[in-house]
Parts: C-alpha cells; structure tokens; sequence
C-alpha cells in the first residue's frame, strides 16, 4: 500500500488487493502514533479508489470480476465494523 517514502503505491493485481485489504486492516488496528486518523483515512480512500478501478477494468471478466467483489464484500464487512 504505502512505500517506504509513505508514497501510495496503486493496487494492480488480485494479490496486491487481498494482502493490501489485510495491511489496511492491520494499518486502522494500530497503536502507532505515526499512524493518525488521516493516514488511516487516506490509505482507506485509495484502496477504495483502487478497488473501484480494477472492478469496472475487468467488468467483462467474470472469474476476475467475482474475485474483485469478494474483496469489495470484506471491506465492506471491514468499513461496517468501523462504525
């Protein structure tokens, strides 16, 4: 999700979705206090933004397009447990 230089780095394949969803997840279950609400928000809207993209790119794909809504499902699931 965020290189080294804190820089968003964009989801592209499948793999970087599911292990960025577990990052994401581990990012808002953090104590650090590097990590504020905002870099938490703000890796939550680009995933989001990512995920968005990769799901109207393979709209025509069904295998891949149900790949990308089961992770659409969990963060989901994820944002609900936020609230």
């Amino acid at each position: 999700m965020f290189d080294q230089s804190g820089q968003w780095k964009h989801l592209e394949t499948f793999d970087d979705f599911d292990n960025g969803l577990s990052e994401l997840i581990d990012l808002w279950s953090s104590t650090s206090k590097t990590v504020t609400k905002t870099v938490k928000a703000s890796a939550l809207a680009h995933f989001k933004e990512d995920l968005e993209a990769a799901i109207l790119q393979w709209t025509d794909n069904r295998a891949k397009s149900k790949k990308y809504a089961a992770i659409a499902k969990e963060l989901a699931e994820f944002e609900e447990a936020l609230k």
